[in-house]
């Protein structure tokens, strides 16, 4: 039973990060599903539910239907809502059921945008991921299906790259345009806290293209070719990053700007733009047979840019990974829990403004590359529960207080993915993610 969970609740599902992703970029979502998926999110995971319109669809499926795989009642519905309603694009979404009855998803979008000559993509959710899982699918599809390859306003689109390059008219300002890529209120809350990075950037001299995908709209996301370089400020954006990356060489750093940390991260933004600057005066001289980098020169493993893990403590001091994490999880005296690029970059900042040793213990699914040695990716709550048995500090949402030992210093952290909505008037009364230390 080292995955049941006996007291803590479990993390946002897939299905609904693909809905909270999506939610202000004029589309329309549909959850193909009786009804649970749709009363579990907007009940829970979606804070803006009562103060901003979207266009976020139960399929309402039925017993018979599922059981006869009445796929034409389901595409019928869409088409009526989507030629009422005139979404820029339809985003089909699966639960268990379909997951289970093994629904042709692709088939279905496909149908449907002939039918109705709207944009339509399935994600491929099926309600046994967490939202991490979803709403990275869905920015990655965004990211494949709307951002245009013949922008050529900005400097990093790679058809237009070396064009500029070799005119001569590369533009300072460009250099310095920046999409953040992952923000979503299950990361960061109500909008006003996920701009404070936006003005915590632009103290540093950056200009923020977009914000992927709260604030702005699917226009100005399908600008994000003209950005010099990508953040990723949570796993979520990680999807999206390679996209962007794979078709305009557009480099990405990982991590969230907030407190000190955000002057490392300006600093490891500048070196990618470098970076790709000279790759782009490379391949002039070598007058290139084609200006597009290859999936395979454009690959980029999250570790080699994660950087909050460059300036931990623990991967400073300590050379041998199996070394630190032995060290760490006995020395620590601050364990964070969360979403690994927010913890990760929030743990930096402590150690960088205190000078006190920080773990991370993550217990969603996406930590490949992502956690710096001595962070753990923690399965269920026993094992959270172990991880936490020697914690002399800790900060996490504040349902996770019962797991923890009693004689623990315990901060209270909250985090919509997992509590939902119980404490959004607490998170209201905080200082956004960026100006939390």
């Amino acid at each position: 039973m080292r995955q049941a969970y006996r007291i803590i609740p479990i993390y946002t599902a897939d299905v609904s990060g693909v809905c909270s992703a999506l939610y202000e970029l004029g589309g329309m979502t549909v959850m193909h599903d009786p009804s649970g998926c749709n009363s579990t999110y907007n009940t829970h995971d979606e804070i803006r539910w009562y103060d901003e319109d979207s266009l976020i669809f139960i399929s309402g499926l039925t017993e018979i239907d599922a059981i006869m795989g009445n796929d034409e009642k389901f595409i019928h519905d869409i088409e009526e809502a989507a030629s009422e309603l005139k979404p820029r694009f339809i985003a089909l979404a699966s639960s268990p059921i379909p997951y289970m009855n093994g629904t042709d998803f692709p088939a279905i979008a496909e149908v449907t945008e002939q039918d109705t000559g709207i944009p339509t993509f399935a994600v491929p959710t099926n309600g046994m991921h967490d939202y991490v899982h979803g709403a990275g699918m869905a920015l990655e599809a965004i990211a494949e299906h709307f951002v245009n390859e013949d922008r050529c306003e900005g400097f990093y689109p790679a058809d237009c790259r070396n064009d500029k390059a070799e005119a001569g008219i590369e533009n300072e300002r460009d250099h310095r345009r920046v999409n953040l890529l992952g923000v979503t209120p299950l990361d960061f809350g109500p909008l006003d806290h996920a701009e404070t990075m936006k003005h915590s950037l632009e103290q540093y001299g950056w200009q923020i293209n977009s914000m992927w995908a709260m604030g702005d709209s699917l226009d100005q996301l399908s600008k994000s070719a003209d950005a010099a370089v990508n953040v990723v400020v949570s796993s979520v954006g990680l999807r999206a990053a390679k996209v962007l990356q794979r078709k305009f060489g557009t480099p990405y750093v990982v991590g969230a700007p907030v407190g000190r940390f955000t002057e490392k991260l300006s600093e490891a933004m500048e070196a990618a733009v470098s970076s790709a600057k000279g790759f782009a005066a490379s391949e002039i001289e070598k007058n290139a047979q084609t200006r597009h980098l290859s999936e395979t020169e454009a690959a980029q493993e999250p570790a080699d840019n994660v950087v909050y893990a460059a300036c931990r403590k623990v991967s400073e001091n300590l050379q041998d990974a199996n070394k630190a994490e032995e060290n760490t999880r006995h020395q620590a005296e601050i364990t964070l829990i969360g979403e690994p690029v927010t913890m990760g970059s929030l743990a930096a900042a402590i150690e960088l403004q205190y000078g006190r040793s920080v773990r991370v213990l993550c217990p969603l699914e996406e930590t490949e590359g992502l956690l710096a040695p001595g962070d753990e990716a923690v399965c269920g709550e026993e094992m959270m529960e172990e991880k936490l048995k020697d914690a002399g500090i800790i900060a996490a949402d504040p349902l996770y207080r019962p797991i923890c030992p009693k004689d623990a210093q315990f901060y209270e952290l909250p985090h919509i993915a997992f509590s939902g909505r119980i404490y959004l008037k607490k998170i209201k009364q905080m200082p956004g993610f960026a100006d939390l230390i």
